[in-house]
């Protein structure tokens, strides 16, 4: 149990930080931070449709693994309670 618990940490460490650079790779929509760092100038030169498909897929999938991972470690955290 304790080697499941160790690989589902570093998985968890690992999406998080990988989920934190693929939100901020998102192109920003207008307003906020995005147009602080520039990202309102440059709209022109935004990523096409389909690379901007691949990215919100790829980060909804990665949520979803980081996600799995959060309540399976909860689950192993309850069940060494009892």
């Amino acid at each position: 149990m304790e080697i499941l618990e160790f690989v589902l940490q570093v998985v968890l460490g690992i999406t998080s930080l990988l989920l934190t650079l693929l939100i901020l790779l998102h192109k920003g929509r207008g307003g906020g931070l995005s147009d602080m760092f520039g990202g309102g100038m440059s709209s022109s030169l935004g990523s096409s449709g389909l690379a901007e498909r691949n990215l919100n897929r790829f980060t909804v999938v990665l949520a979803l693994a980081w996600f799995v991972a959060i309540v399976a470690l909860g689950l192993i955290t309850k069940l060494q309670g009892i």
